[in-house]
């Protein structure tokens, strides 16, 4: 472990250092955990370390997601007067995209040959880490992928997610925030959170809704999935 001791404070500092560039430069593909990635990645190819090794000296951060899967009640407890004005319309959008995300992406994996482990594993790509780690296990999916399936549906709508609502036209600030929230977890939101606070508080909405309607519906729609296009 001795050899391992600067994978924590490395991680750390990266991240750290990455979030100040993103707040200085406002592009959006300078997403932190995106940054983070482009330099860790080859630094560990270029000294040679295996990612199992480099993993152990940081296995404390894995061990906080399932913490933080808990903190994701206080955006929802913030955020209860606007579920109570609109409930219906908030719950059934969630409701909608939650189970069009699960359906389409397990479809299309299986449609182009996927296994049904890469189908589970794929199912949970569009609500925040923790959750689709547990989701993806619960249905003996493979959640290291998995969460590599969730950043890239972050990145992809943290990136591309408010051009397409402009392309569309789609101005209200609730309906992009729950498209945003939605589609793209916490990376989505985060962005929202930058450009608008009301945009940012419907996306952490939808976050949390989506995460537990998604954990709720996943493993009774696995196996319909399976049977119609499997």
């Amino acid at each position: 472990m001795s050899d391992i001791w600067w994978s924590l404070p490395l991680t750390l500092a990266v991240f750290f250092a990455a979030r100040r560039l993103a707040a200085r430069v406002k592009i959006s593909l300078l997403n932190p955990l995106l940054v983070s990635m482009a330099i860790i990645i080859p630094l560990l190819l270029l000294i040679n370390m295996p990612y199992a090794r480099y993993f152990q000296g940081s296995e404390i951060l894995n061990h906080l997601l399932q913490p933080s899967v808990v903190a994701l009640a206080l955006p929802l407890f913030e955020q209860l007067h606007q579920i109570r004005a609109r409930w219906k319309s908030i719950i059934s959008i969630c409701f909608i995209g939650s189970v069009t995300a699960m359906v389409s992406g397990t479809a299309i994996a299986l449609w182009l040959g996927a296994t049904p482990e890469i189908a589970a594993t794929i199912m949970p790509k569009s609500v925040t880490t923790p959750i689709a780690m547990a989701v993806s296990a619960s249905l003996h999916g493979i959640p290291a992928i998995s969460a590599i399936c969730v950043l890239m549906a972050g990145v992809l709508g943290a990136v591309f997610g408010h051009m397409l609502l402009n392309l569309l036209r789609i101005k209200t600030k609730a309906s992009r925030g729950l498209a945003i929230g939605n589609a793209s977890h916490a990376l989505g939101t985060a962005r929202c959170a930058e450009l608008d606070f009301q945009e940012g508080a419907f996306s952490s909405l939808a976050l949390v809704l989506c995460g537990i309607i998604t954990s709720l519906l996943a493993p009774f729609l696995f196996p319909l999935v399976l049977k119609l296009f499997g």
